[in-house]
């Protein structure tokens, strides 16, 4: 440490951090409103260096002015005092970005709680002039700035900070706390360049941006340079292999002119064999007109034969069309005698067919008169035996009291059988409607089923086991809470489902140990089931009581202890008492939230709900400070669904008693009907003994009245009987009559076929006679039918003839002017003579035309795929193919150009920059050596060109058993990352051209060894005359370091014991230091 009489540099500093017990921070220094002492050695500033800095409403800070030494400056104090705040200010005096801190996105988060703006300034050391910089942030996040007193722009800044070669945002030279593990997860190029940055010359930053670009424009000059080598050669072997096609067209060009000049020729040669076809016509049409003219004088004297026979026919042909109508006549007439005769000789069928019917009768008359008889007979005896038989009145009238009497008892059953029935009907009713009540509430059971199915379905699973299985266990086994705790109101589920941990509403809750590890013994265990399983209290705690009436906490809007809004099995309700309280968390309104201040002042308040939200109030047990977290409420996603237990097993009990008494309604059914049944079957006994007695009284009259129907009967029977010798007679009268009609009939009959027969024989006659002159008229109509065929064809012939010398006539017009037409003549117009000249080469008959055009057509038709285009292509392709070896040529000459200026570059920036990390890397391998580890610093590229590839490597060892590893921000521990970015840091530091450098707690991760090696190293590194600026933060320190006389050590006190600076006294403290010194054993 620095010596007493050492020249002291004070940073005033009046400060007032905002944090809950209102203590204000202090700083160790020997004058008493000193916050901030510092020591500095007689060193320089390097230009750029700080200054000093001024914070004011700044984060803890409500005025503080830090003093710092030019080299290595030691902040020092607990966590929580400030030391960061003092890297903050550094960061966002210099116009750093937020997102370097990692502590917020807004810079108005950086002003003191409950102040509406904040200001830091910082001074830095420049050899002519110092230059002040003020930065002045509210609230909304709006900045305003200052350069040496005067309103400045925040690029100005930039570009001033940027001069003195200040670099906050480069990790190698501004490491906050927060962007400690940051360091290591570098890659090995962001390394390079915030080293490049950091300790090279100026300009190599520069020229690496340059060599990249470069590679990337030279990237872009091969690209081209092999897309047009590439195309090239496409376009060569593209034309070479179109040349074929192109000699192709040429071959079928000279196929397709052969073809269009036969075309050509083929009209004249078609018009000629037309035009020698119709004078063909013409000549044979005048010789078929001569032989129609010949042939025609030869034919009028058969036809005027042939008119006389057919005048004979036409009188004969009459006469026999008379004949045949009178033949027809006379036929029809025969036709409907006989059908007289047939009705005549059906009628006297039918007058025999009646007497025989009439003698069928007499003998069934004779039948039923002797049946009568015999009948009557029968009934006069059985008459005789009824008259000896006794008097039976009296037992019918008994019959008849005891069947009323039956009858009034049987209306009683019938009443209390009905009565029965109704209630029986009531009773049904009233237990389907319990019923469906219970399905409904099964079904919202069902739905919390089917719920908790979806999030874990191994519970689900657990509990159909278990509703198979519980003949396993003693005592009470509960399903998961989910489904056994019914919400009063489904408002409340919020409250309930966060108060109780998932985990724990899908645990089964048991009353006994050993029911649990039998339990998860087979389920867990047995069927790899995931489940949560519960022990209840063995004291029930389900009837403790809330530790003050819900009544006195009305006053702050609570209506109710979270216990009162759910119902649950004594078990469960017993278990959240114990764990969770749930007797004693108040529930309260948005009242409740609007006095939530005063609320949370209340000692025995530990968890407490709004309407909205969840409130947890923990006091400290070392400094009593209240600390309150608050949460929103989410929506109940599985409790709102509630069933009444007690109202389900009301129902389940109320379905048993209505079972149990339409069970004894039946049984009083049963013996209702048996009674009903005995009286029924009694009544049918006494009604069959009384219709036996009635039938007895009543048979002797019953057998008079028979035996006087069936004499009269008899009598009509008698009386009606038929006289069939009269009968007889008159059925022969009737027969005789209808055969007289008959003969009558017969002689009309037979002159009718007389008159055919005659009628016959002259139709007979004058057919011979027109037989013979059809004959003679027939041969003649056969010569003439000969001849006039011929002459109608003659007439076609001539017909025909003129017709097509019209036809070839016309098609000799078309062809002559279609072939004028081919050959672009005019209609008056020769051929050419060049024309007739090819013409005569070619052949002259339009079948050779044909056969040679059809060949060279097939020839044509060979060379498919062809067009004009692929000419035009091939020589646009030949003209590219120039234009492209030159561009190529050009391009080629550029490409080897710029290869030389960028192996220029390179020379300019690799040489140093390999001197600089061998200087790095002499440096970090000294300091490992010093710790007795190993440490290596190489600059590391996978392709010598790809310069955005470079990248520092950092490797280490640790230990002598392991090998030489990179440093990442997962092989190594945290201590040992730190040691290594420490160490890669402190050897940046000689070789740093930047002003100073911030390192903040990156000794927290290492152990007590290698922390006091780092220190020294820092302390031996940073305090040399050679090197810049160094700001070192740390929350604490080891024993017996080593200190230099040039490092400055600045302490920051905070805490609820500490005084306040105006009663702060450097004296007193020297004093009590010197007598704990005097007391501690050596």
């Amino acid at each position: 440490m620095a010596e007493r009489s050492k020249k002291r540099r004070i940073a005033h500093a009046i400060a007032n951090f905002g944090v809950v017990n209102n203590v204000p921070p202090m700083f160790a220094g020997s004058d008493p409103d000193a916050c901030v002492a510092s020591d500095q050695s007689t060193g320089s500033f390097v230009e750029g260096s700080i200054h000093r800095i001024t914070m004011k409403n700044f984060l803890t800070y409500d005025f503080s002015v830090v003093y710092p030494g030019s080299n290595l400056n030691m902040i020092v104090g607990a966590n929580g005092t400030g030391k960061s705040s003092i890297v903050c200010a550094i960061c966002l005096g210099l116009a750093g970005k937020t997102a370097i801190l990692g502590r917020g996105d807004k810079v108005g988060l950086f002003v003191k709680r409950g102040c509406r703006k904040g200001s830091i300034e910082i001074e830095l050391y420049k050899n002519d002039g110092n230059v002040v910089i003020n930065r002045e942030i509210n609230t909304d996040n709006l900045s305003a700035w200052m350069l040496n007193g005067k309103a400045s722009s925040q690029k100005a800044v930039e570009e001033e900070v940027k001069a003195l070669q200040i670099q906050v945002s480069n990790l190698c030279q501004f490491l906050p706390q927060e962007k400690v593990g940051e360091f290591a997860k570098m890659s090995k190029i962001e390394l390079l360049e915030a080293t490049e940055k950091s300790v090279g010359p100026p300009e190599m930053y520069t020229y690496h941006c340059e060599l990249k670009n470069f590679r990337g424009r030279e990237r872009e000059l091969e690209n081209t340079v092999n897309e047009k080598a590439a195309f090239l050669e496409k376009a060569k072997q593209k034309n070479e292999s179109n040349k074929l096609d192109v000699n192709r067209y040429y071959e079928k060009k000279r196929h397709l002119d052969m073809i269009e000049l036969l075309e050509k020729k083929k009209p004249w040669v078609e018009f000629e064999a037309v035009r020698n076809e119709h004078e063909a016509v013409k000549r044979e049409r005048e010789e078929a007109k001569k032989r129609l003219s010949n042939l025609k004088q030869t034919h009028g004297p058969m036809l005027k034969k042939i008119q006389l026979i057919n005048n004979k026919l036409q009188p004969i042909e009459a006469q026999i069309k008379t004949k045949t109508a009178n033949i027809k006549e006379a036929s029809q007439k025969c036709k409907q005698k006989r059908d007289q005769l047939d009705r005549k000789q059906r009628e006297i069928e039918d007058i025999r067919q009646a007497l025989n019917l009439k003698h069928t009768e007499k003998e069934d008359e004779e039948k039923r008169i002797a049946n009568t008889r015999r009948i009557i007979d029968d009934l006069k005896t059985e008459l005789a035996n009824v008259d000896e038989q006794p008097d039976v009145a009296q037992r019918i009238d008994s019959i008849n009291v005891e069947l009323r009497g039956h009858q009034e008892e049987r209306a009683k059953l019938e009443g209390e059988k009905a009565d029965i029935r109704r209630e029986k009907d009531n009773m049904i009713a009233e237990s389907k409607m319990f019923a469906r009540r219970l399905n409904d509430m099964n079904n919202m059971m069902k739905a919390k089923e089917d719920k908790l199915k979806g999030r874990h379905k191994d519970t689900h699973t657990a509990i159909q086991w278990l509703r198979q299985n519980r003949h396993l266990f003693s005592g009470n086994v509960h399903e998961p809470m989910l489904l056994v705790l019914n919400v009063k109101d489904p408002r409340f589920a919020k409250y309930v489902e966060t108060h109780i941990p998932f985990n724990d509403l899908r645990g089964f809750v048991f009353e006994k140990r050993d029911d649990m590890e039998t339990f998860m013994k087979e389920v867990r265990d047995k069927l790899k089931l995931r489940v949560n399983s519960i022990l209840a209290p063995a004291v029930s705690c389900s009837n403790t009581k809330p530790s003050r009436p819900i009544e006195s906490l009305r006053r702050f809007g609570f209506y109710s202890y979270l216990r009162e809004m759910f119902d649950a099995p004594g078990d469960v309700i017993s278990y959240l008492c114990h764990q969770y309280n749930v007797h004693d968390v108040p529930v309260g309104t948005a009242q409740t939230k609007a006095m939530i201040k005063k609320v949370i002042e209340e000692p025995y308040l530990k968890i407490i709900y709004t309407a909205d939200e969840r409130y947890a109030v923990k006091k400290s047990v070392y400094s009593n400070f209240v600390s309150t977290s608050n949460s929103v409420l989410r929506p109940s996603r599985f409790l709102t669904i509630s069933v009444d237990g007690e109202e389900k097993g009301q129902l389940e009990q109320q379905i048993k008693d209505c079972e149990g008494k339409i069970k004894t309604l039946d049984e009083r059914l049963v013996g209702v009907q048996h009674n009903i049944s005995t009286l029924e079957r009694r009544d049918n006994e006494l009604r069959e003994e009384k219709k036996r007695l009635l039938e007895q009284k009543s048979k002797k009259r019953h057998l008079e009245q028979k035996i006087a129907t069936k004499l009269d009967s008899l009598r009509q029977i008698e009386k009606n009987s038929v006289d069939l010798k009269k009968l007889e007679g008159e059925t022969k009268a009737k027969i005789s009559a209808v055969n007289a009609q008959k003969v009558s009939i017969m002689g009309e009959v037979m002159s009718q076929l007389k008159l055919r027969a005659r009628l016959s024989m002259d139709k007979v006659h004058l057919t011979l006679e027109t037989l013979g002159l059809t004959a003679e008229k027939n041969h003649l109509e056969g010569n003439c039918k000969d001849r006039q065929v011929e002459l109608r064809t003659l007439e076609d012939a001539v017909t025909r003839l003129d017709t097509k010398k019209i036809q070839l006539h016309e098609k000799c017009k078309g062809l002559m002017k279609s072939a004028r037409h081919i050959c672009n003549m005019d209609p008056a117009g020769v051929v050419p003579a060049e024309l007739k000249a090819a013409f005569s080469k070619l052949p002259d008959s339009l079948d050779e035309l044909d056969a040679l055009l059809n060949e060279e057509r097939s020839r044509a038709e060979c060379f498919t795929g062809l067009s004009e285009n692929v000419v035009e292509e091939y020589n646009r392709r030949e003209e590219e193919i120039q234009n492209l070896e030159k561009e190529l040529d050009d391009q080629s000459k550029a490409l080897n150009a710029y290869r030389l200026n960028i192996s220029e570059a390179k020379e300019r920036w690799l040489n140093p920059l390999r001197t600089l990390i061998g200087q790095i890397n002499e440096k970090f391998s000294d300091f490992f050596r010093s710790m007795q580890c190993v440490g290596e610093v190489d600059l590391h590229s996978e392709k010598e060109e790809e310069y955005d590839k470079y990248g520092i490597r950092i490797r280490v060892k640790f230990h002598n058993s392991t090998q030489l590893h990179e440093l990442t921000a997962h092989h190594q521990s945290g201590g040992e990352r730190s040691v290594s970015t420490m160490l890669y840091l402190m050897a940046l530091q000689e070789l740093n051209r930047c002003p100073f450098r911030v390192v903040d707690e990156i000794n927290q991760g290492m152990d007590p060894i290698n922390e006091r090696r780092v220190f020294d190293i820092v302390v031996h590194t940073a305090c040399k005359e050679t090197t810049s600026q160094y700001f070192f933060i740390t929350p604490k320190l080891l024993q017996d370091l080593e200190y230099a006389e040039e490092m400055t050590v600045l302490c920051i006190h905070n805490g609820p014991y500490m005084l306040p600076p105006g009663e702060w006294s450097e004296k007193a403290f020297e004093r009590r230091l010197t007598r704990r010194k005097t007391h501690t054993p050596e």
